[in-house]
């Protein structure tokens, strides 16, 4: 039996930011192919919480990752994907409410998502781009996370529709300072519309579905389609954990980069 090819991951430790105080890790999947293929270049995700992403060793609970390499490595050996760089930032633990809130809210702080994009934009990216075979423009850009990630993911992503044409915004934490971002979306001014996959599970509690169900409809009014440019589902018994994100992988790595779409 012949094994399927294999991406890797190189790690690029205590990256400093002249807009945040904290160091933070970065690691970065490179798809199969990409040393034998020296002229290709290719899309990029940046995704949130790192350390979630590919080692159940780092991750928030030990053991339950994303399973992003593999998942990764056997869509594109499938032919289901474009062949993508997936870049994980990771978090700086208990100051991530901070960093991933685009909002201060009376209670419990935050706040700091503008200068999280600023490093992200100005800073991560370019240095992303400085050392690997990227593509650049919106249509190979994309954003991702889940929980205050996927609250970062949908407002940098409807904020710089020109710099991230996809957006994978998974269980987005809605509820923070009141829905601000409910009102955000609503009225913020888009010159262009990003592929969003936006969910949550049926089994995280409260009033997540249904807060949720409230971004897909904003999004909607302002143009959005379902089926077309925006994928929205609930998925049945699915909790707020890794494990939970990590069976939807796959399934908005189709939606956003599927095979046969142009680099263009």
């Amino acid at each position: 039996m012949i094994a399927e090819p294999q991406g890797q991951l190189r790690k690029h430790e205590k990256y400093r930011s002249r807009f945040l105080p904290r160091t933070r890790d970065l690691i970065v999947y490179l798809p199969p192919g990409y040393e034998e293929n020296s002229q290709s270049r290719y899309p990029v995700l940046y995704l949130q919480d790192g350390q979630n992403l590919f080692d159940g060793a780092t991750s928030f609970i030990p053991g339950m990752d994303w399973h992003v390499k593999d998942t990764a490595d056997q869509l594109i050996s499938q032919g289901a994907i474009r062949p993508l760089i997936i870049v994980g930032i990771y978090n700086t633990g208990r100051w991530r409410l901070g960093e991933y809130t685009p909002s201060r809210d009376k209670k419990m702080g935050g706040g700091k998502a503008d200068r999280y994009g600023q490093m992200l934009l100005e800073e991560i990216k370019p240095f992303v781009e400085s050392q690997y075979r990227t593509l650049g423009g919106p249509a190979n850009t994309g954003i991702g996370g889940s929980s205050l990630g996927g609250l970062l993911t949908i407002y940098l992503g409807l904020r710089f529709p020109q710099v991230f044409g996809k957006l994978a915004v998974l269980s987005p934490s809605v509820w923070w300072n009141r829905g601000w971002i409910l009102n955000f979306a609503a009225r913020v001014n888009l010159q262009s519309r990003p592929r969003i996959w936006l969910d949550v599970g049926s089994k995280e509690g409260g009033r997540s579905a249904d807060n949720v169900r409230r971004l897909c409809r904003v999004l909607v009014e302002k143009g959005w389609r379902e089926g077309h440019d925006l994928h929205f589902e609930v998925i049945s018994d699915a909790e707020h954990n890794e494990a939970a994100w990590a069976r939807r992988v796959g399934p908005f790595l189709q939606f956003l980069f599927p095979s046969g779409e142009s680099a263009v």
